[in-house]
């Protein structure tokens, strides 16, 4: 009698395991009929996922990602017929099943003892299957297809996750056979692709992964100056100082005909009150490429500040024998003079002696006078420039010229 009952306990415990499995080959059924149900499909899926006794198999999460499979096949034979495609459902079907056969992979490939006591992988036929499969969609570029389309949509994080996902797949340990391999190259196709992934990351204000990414490509050829330029920006943005500087200093060595780092390079160093370096990049700036007027007027500013005024002045003459039109440079060197009058000035202010002191007085107001026409110049390259009139009008007072000041006084009213 109780051999009976435990012979029926068995049958129970058999028929349960049966009954689960049968949710396999339901769902499997669904999406591979004529007419595919994909909604039965996933209903008997989830049951299989959600069960003791098949939520950890292999052919479980397989069939799971098939049902994704067959969905996307649904909607490109739409698309071949003329009956249009839907890309977000196709996409999603994608994913779908490229997330599943990881899971699948992963327990596929959990060690079992065979009949001869030795380890063998418990599922290899599930990966074959799996390996064609995610071939298939590498060489169809479907990730890349819903990327794009998120892209469309301004879904900057699926986009990005679509792509990452696409040149994830030659990576997979799964694909690391030789003949694989030849069949994914990395070419400028898959750096393209890279790339694009970055870009969505940059988009969607993702920092770390596009920094990721963009390390991986900015010593290659595929948009190389683009790569580094933005790679400078994540690091701005994420305020790595040290990495952003990096950045620039080796863009500036492979690079040398393009001055767009070498100048960030520079106004890093000089708002960061690092002057003198700043001069120095400079003056390799200028060695590389003499004819820019505007390297030479941002060392003359700072030729300037540093108290290099016949410096200063070579660098406004070196600006303007490029470009005779440029105002700043005039200004300039109105301002070389300037600034060394009001010097002159403030010591001017210690002197207790009168004589000394007129005489003191004297000499500053000649230095005034040496910056004058410079401004005036100046004035007329930029009329509406409030700065040069500014200056002018309190030279102008200055040296009790009043019809001047008076007719500056009226533009400065009229701008």
């Amino acid at each position: 009698m109780r051999k009976s009952l435990i012979l029926a306990a068995l049958v129970l415990m058999s028929a349960g395991c049966f009954a689960q499995k049968a949710n396999l080959k339901k769902a499997k059924n669904y999406a591979l009929q004529e007419t595919p149900d994909f909604g039965a499909a996933r209903a008997a899926i989830d049951e299989a996922l959600t069960n003791e006794e098949t939520k950890n198999l292999a052919e479980t999460y397989y069939v799971a990602g098939l049902i994704g499979y067959q969905e996307l096949t649904q909607e490109n034979y739409n698309q071949l017929m003329g009956k249009g495609v839907n890309q977000a459902k196709a996409g999603q079907a994608v994913e779908e099943s490229y997330d599943y056969w990881l899971k699948a992979d992963e327990l596929a490939m959990i060690p079992v003892l065979n009949k001869k006591g030795v380890e063998v992988p418990a599922d290899p036929k599930t990966r074959a299957n799996i390996v064609k499969k995610m071939l298939e969609y590498y060489k169809n570029q479907e990730l890349v297809k819903y990327g794009i389309y998120l892209n469309e949509q301004r879904d900057f994080v699926g986009a990005y996750n679509a792509f990452k996902k696409h040149i994830a797949i030659p990576d997979l340990a799964m694909m690391q056979t030789e003949k694989l391999q030849k069949e994914m190259p990395r070419d400028t196709v898959y750096d393209q692709y890279k790339y694009y992934a970055a870009i969505f990351a940059v988009q969607a204000e993702m920092h770390p992964e596009a920094i990721e990414l963009l390390n991986q490509l900015k010593d290659g050829e595929y948009e190389a100056i683009s790569v580094n330029q933005f790679l400078y920006q994540e690091y701005v943005a994420v305020k790595d100082t040290a990495k952003f500087v990096e950045t620039l200093q080796n863009a500036i060595v492979r690079f040398p005909s393009e001055p767009w780092f070498l100048q960030n390079l520079i106004n890093y160093y000089i708002f960061s009150g690092q002057e003198q370096t700043a001069i120095d990049y400079l003056a390799q700036a200028i060695e590389r490429e003499p004819n820019v007027a505007q390297y030479h007027l941002i060392k003359g500013n700072l030729d300037e500040n540093q108290g290099h005024y016949e410096d200063a002045l070579k660098d406004f003459d070196s600006a303007l024998a490029i470009d005779p039109t440029l105002a700043d440079a005039m200004a300039g060197k109105g301002r070389v003079w300037y600034n060394q009058a009001v010097k002159l000035n403030e010591a001017a202010a210690t002197i207790s002696d009168n004589r000394e002191y007129k005489k003191a007085l004297d000499e500053m107001n000649e230095v005034f006078r040496k910056s004058l026409p410079y401004f005036e110049e100046a004035h007329k390259m930029a009329p509406e420039e409030r700065s040069y009139m500014q200056t002018l009008k309190g030279l102008y007072y200055r040296f009790g010229m009043d019809d001047k000041y008076n007719a500056i006084s009226e533009e400065l009213n009229n701008l």
